[in-house]
């Protein structure tokens, strides 16, 4: 058994990622027509036949009136809808980063809407400072080793001061809205690798790891405190008869981790078998056996406070009331077959979901139903994760560099 209920660092040594079907009709081929019409072909006069210029006369007033008449029709036309006008709302972003780069999280300074930072794979750290619209990558020295290849796995911001964790086991803080990054020396001890981090208050953050242990700083992160007692394994291995199927002797770690806003969280085992669930206070992880038959890909929290479930395949679940819980209902999706990986709420009643093969979903009904976007379709790349900043900031992550903003 991994105990960490003393687990704690005294300093900064010690301790810790619409085509309308419309055809328009175009004057210049009803011009090419008239124009046509009036050449007529050289050829002998019958005797019967009218003189050549009353002919032409004829002829130039029927076709007068017949390009005006049609000119008329035109008038009373709608506008040809322009292309630009079905897009979808969202919109690719060109990046200056290689294709091979995941892109993992993205994270804007509270009092300043344009300034935020993009990060993922190949030690990639990327900042705007116009809302999104373009990114320069940014240099942070103490970031910087030529003995690693940092994965950057999580980012977050409490007023000025932002947080960001990485994989090998990294920790960088800002007090100046990322404008300077220090780093802080972390315990080789640490359990796992850093996942996922959280600011809370300030000088305040909360880290989680992909072994379960939770840590909690108040002081700028020279100090951490364990807020679960063992890892997850320890717990698992603790209680074989829990009744959880895949627990007995687990040596695995989280696959994902999501945090709701009010401090609780869930986890997925590594091989999708079950999962966990936290809330402040508990001292251990709470395991779950997943009632679908198909292995779980991701979970995460509604809008709502409830549970949303993906499994492998493509499958939608929602929870049955709000909280934890481990009923849940399917939600019929159009993914076409390919894994769905991550569901971001916009507001209460609209939902983006985004998977596989640029599959990209929206709800406008809590999740009751959805219906595919095909923004994505013709991108090559599997889209990993959905964050919407507030409701009218929102962003697609996915590999090969795809960063999708949402136009609202």
């Amino acid at each position: 058994m991994a105990a960490m209920t003393n687990l704690q660092v005294t300093d900064c040594s010690s301790l810790f990622a619409l085509r309308l079907p419309h055809r328009p009709l175009t004057l210049p081929h009803s011009r090419f027509i008239a124009k046509a019409s009036l050449q007529q072909p050289h050829h002998r006069s019958s005797s019967s036949a009218s003189p050549p210029s009353l002919v032409n006369r004829r002829q130039i007033i029927s076709q007068t009136a017949s390009l005006s008449l049609s000119l008329a029709t035109l008038s009373t036309l709608p506008p040809p809808v322009k292309s630009e006008e079905i897009l979808s709302e969202w919109e690719r972003v060109n990046l200056p980063i290689d294709p091979g780069v995941v892109l993992l999280d993205i994270a804007f300074v509270p009092d300043d809407s344009n300034h935020g930072f993009l990060l993922g794979t190949r030690q990639t750290i990327l900042e705007t400072k116009d809302g999104g619209n373009t990114w320069v990558p940014r240099s942070i020295p103490s970031a910087e080793d030529e003995d690693f290849n940092y994965r950057f796995n999580s980012i977050s911001f409490k007023g000025k001061e932002g947080w960001i964790v990485g994989k090998p086991a990294i920790l960088l803080y800002t007090s100046d809205a990322g404008e300077s990054w220090e780093r802080i020396p972390l315990s080789a001890q640490l359990p796992g690798d850093m996942v996922y981090i959280k600011a809370t208050a300030e000088k305040s953050a909360e880290m989680v790891t992909d072994q379960g242990a939770i840590y909690v700083t108040s002081n700028r992160g020279y100090n951490w405190r364990a807020a679960v007692q063992e890892t997850v394994s320890a717990t698992l291995n603790r209680t074989v008869s829990s009744g959880i199927s895949g627990a007995s002797y687990y040596t695995g770690t989280f696959n994902t981790v999501n945090r709701s806003p009010d401090g609780r969280y869930v986890a997925v085992s590594s091989r999708g078998n079950f999962y966990l669930t936290w809330e402040p206070g508990q001292p251990f992880w709470q395991p779950h056996n997943r009632a679908i038959a198909r292995r779980i890909q991701n979970m995460g929290w509604r809008a709502d406070g409830g549970l949303w479930l993906l499994v492998r395949g493509g499958g939608l679940f929602l929870s049955k009331g709000t909280g934890i819980t481990e009923d849940f209902e399917e939600v019929p999706v159009q993914s076409r077959g390919f894994g769905i990986l991550d569901v971001g709420y916009r507001s209460e009643d609209e939902a983006w979901a985004a998977g596989g093969s640029g599959v990209l979903l929206r709800t406008t009904n809590g999740g009751k139903s959805w219906t595919r976007d095909k923004a994505a379709d013709n991108i090559a790349a599997n889209l990993y994760s959905v964050k919407f900043i507030n409701d009218k900031k929102g962003f697609v992550l996915g590999n090969d560099g795809v960063l999708l903003r949402y136009l609202g």
